[in-house]
């Protein structure tokens, strides 16, 4: 997984489709880029997407609304300022909200993004793969991959220091769900009931 790959295949009709810079799958049905641009549309509508997180604070372009509209894809918006200094509380509270959406399979298949693909797509990934149980040296690689020469110390000391257990304590329903022929297993979130969390197998 998390291999970066310039896809531009062609359809049944001899169109083009070309994914969005920076595409990859990060697992299954879940998939990560930069900000889609039109030419990109026709290959996104291939991934039958339910859900878009979007990590950025500017509005979304109004092309990408209608044509999320047009697919009936819902966005999460989740607007982390591009800059390295940001207020670690607000990240740590945006990236912990972002996850909760990614790991409710109801939302998927679910495409992360920022503007380019790299800082704040990749903390979001970082601290997936943490949940994951990768080791961190994988998680900081997988990181510079995509950041390249722009990687961020900043960033790669905040997936470090993400604490997984509070998020698991936020995420108190989570569930294991057993889905397709492979039955894979998979986290679903469905709230925050009263009741104490259930103790979490790792992955």
């Amino acid at each position: 997984m998390g291999m970066i790959v310039e896809v531009e295949t062609v359809d049944e009709d001899g169109d083009v489709l070309v994914a969005p810079p920076n595409f990859s799958m990060v697992e299954d049905c879940i998939y990560r880029s930069s900000l889609p641009q039109p030419p990109n549309f026709p290959f996104l509508q291939t991934l039958n997407l339910r859900s878009i997180i979007y990590l950025c604070p500017e509005p979304y372009p109004e092309e990408n609304l209608e044509f999320l509209k047009s697919q009936n894809i819902r966005l999460f918006q989740f607007g982390i300022e591009g800059k390295t200094e940001v207020s670690l509380p607000i990240l740590r509270d945006s990236i912990m909200e972002a996850l909760k959406v990614l790991l409710d399979v109801r939302n998927h298949p679910v495409l992360i993004h920022c503007k380019r693909g790299k800082h704040r797509t990749g903390c979001v990934v970082g601290c997936f793969r943490k949940l994951q149980n990768w080791c961190l040296s994988s998680v900081f690689e997988e990181y510079q991959r995509y950041a390249g020469a722009k990687s961020r110390t900043a960033d790669l000391t905040f997936i470090e220091m993400f604490d997984i257990i509070s998020l698991r304590q936020c995420l108190y329903s989570i569930i294991y769900q057993y889905q397709g022929a492979s039955k894979k297993r998979r986290l679903m979130y469905q709230g925050e009931p009263t009741q104490k969390p259930p103790r979490l197998t790792s992955f």
